[in-house]
């Protein structure tokens, strides 16, 4: 899925890193030095770099610094044993993504790769405008209706300065589509890119992932941590849903905007940082400051620009363009021809509302698509997959839910086998990747698809538990 390369001069450390990577199926390059990753980033660079602070000649510090210089969007995740708050803080001065002491938890060191794989391909990754390439981009704003060419130009305005954005549309709009563009086209573009979503980390956690925190700040702050803020100085935060953010921690960035400063959780002395602040939200903020849920004077602060994304019903032009842009591009994605679509199946694109907007058109294509058998899609198609039809029903979840707790408890009262937690795991992924084979007519790199899995991966799984397929359509 990504190259990953480990600098450390422990092959102990390096070996268990290429099993553990390799597993999750990353390309996995290893390197005892800093001057000899240094040389793998200029050759050929990497997805992410994992680096030891203690090396052999040129310290981790100093590698980072240098392989920034190369390629300055290279996500590189510091790490050492003998960590301290000197070497935290100096680590994110030389644009470290995130800095980790050894030993670490496996599924916590796989977060953090994750979180910084998806930080690099944001920043690297550029947002098209119109989509008007040959091959279809991952990230792309369509539209040549009235109401997104004064999007596209109020990118172009605000992108150049400094100023804060507010970004206001429903949800499925593309907001963060729309900052990655200001950001992409502003002078901190080669700086890091951030995204935190306000509403998708629980209140209890976003000020310390937001802010950072100090050692003894809290039950288990057993070391100083730097938050997201720190970790963006130069560059951009983008501040998604911030509409729903508690008010303790509005308060936290209205500082920031006034005075360029943060304080840690358990801090008492300001840190001066240096970031562009993009904010988005779905919400009504208007009603929300005269019910009391939304700082007045952050709104102000926060609406240098205004940037209003248009809802889909209200650009319906844009609905075939993009319809013919999201059909090229998840074909490629699953590996098979573009089917295209009829023209009665436009015309049930074009008299739907799409309540869910840009995001729920694409998400009905795909559907649309996993149903394909190399066709053109037809109304019908567009229809059972915009209003659900006879192939998938509606379920109670909580019944669903205490019927596979039934049959677990049932299989762990009467099992005696050694490994059971293992086979049952094993189990239930079978049953899983035999049913979404199923809906898929046996194709493998869509069933993928579905499941979030690599091809690779899906097809060891197959073997694993030895699967019978029965193929409908191409399982290329």
């Amino acid at each position: 899925m990504a190259k990953i390369l480990i600098v450390d001069d422990d092959p102990q450390l390096r070996q268990s890193f290429e099993k553990l990577l390799t597993q999750e199926d990353h390309t996995v390059q290893t390197a005892a030095t800093a001057e000899a990753g240094l040389e793998i980033v200029e050759k050929s660079p990497p997805d992410l770099v994992i680096m030891d602070v203690r090396l052999p000649g040129m310290n981790g510090l100093e590698g980072s610094r240098a392989m920034r210089k190369v390629e300055p969007k290279l996500p590189i995740i510091i790490m050492t044993a003998y960590g301290t708050t000197e070497t935290a803080i100096e680590a994110t001065k030389e644009g470290a993504f995130d800095y980790v002491l050894k030993p670490f938890h496996i599924p916590d060191i796989l977060v953090v790769i994750k979180n910084a794989l998806e930080a690099g391909r944001i920043m690297r990754s550029r947002v098209e405008m119109d989509g008007t390439s040959d091959t279809p981009s991952p990230d792309a704003i369509i539209g040549r209706s009235k109401p997104m060419q004064e999007v596209y130009k109020a990118i172009g305005r605000v992108a150049s300065t400094d100023a804060t954005v507010l970004i206001r549309g429903e949800s499925g709009t593309g907001k963060e589509l729309v900052a990655r563009a200001i950001y992409q086209h502003s002078m901190r573009a080669d700086r890091p890119f951030l995204v935190i979503n306000c509403v998708a980390i629980p209140e209890t956690l976003l000020e310390s992932e937001l802010f950072g925190y100090e050692k003894g700040a809290f039950t288990g702050a057993v070391s100083r941590r730097v938050g997201k803020i720190q970790q963006a100085n130069g560059g951009t935060i983008f501040l998604d849903e911030i509409g729903d953010m508690p008010l303790s921690i509005q308060a936290k960035i209205l500082r920031l905007l006034q005075e360029k400063s943060i304080e840690r959780l358990g801090g008492r002395e300001p840190i001066p940082v240096d970031v562009r602040i993009v904010a988005a939200t779905n919400r009504d903020l208007e009603a929300a400051i005269a019910e009391g849920r939304f700082r007045e004077d952050l709104y102000f602060r926060l609406k240098v620009v205004t940037i209003w994304l248009p809802p889909l019903r209200e650009r319906s032009e844009d609905i075939e363009p993009l319809a013919d842009y999201f059909l090229a591009r998840l074909s490629a994605d699953m590996k098979m021809d573009n089917p295209g679509m009829t023209s009665e199946a436009k015309s049930v694109l074009q008299s739907y509302s799409w309540p869910g907007n840009v995001r729920e058109l694409a998400n009905t294509l795909q559907k649309a698509l996993i149903f394909n058998r190399g066709v053109p899609l037809g109304a019908e198609d567009l229809s059972k997959a915009i209003h659900g039809g006879p192939e998938i029903k509606s379920v109670d979840k909580d019944s669903i839910t205490e019927t596979i707790r039934q049959w677990f408890k049932q299989r762990i009262a009467s099992s005696h086998e050694e490994n059971l937690f293992d086979s049952l795991i094993d189990d239930t992924a079978s049953i899983v990747i035999s049913e979404a084979l199923n809906l898929t007519g046996g194709n493998r790199s869509r069933a993928a698809k579905l499941l979030g899995l690599s091809r690779p991966t899906l097809q060891a799984k197959i073997e694993k538990y030895r699967l019978k397929i029965e193929t409908s359509v191409s399982s290329s």
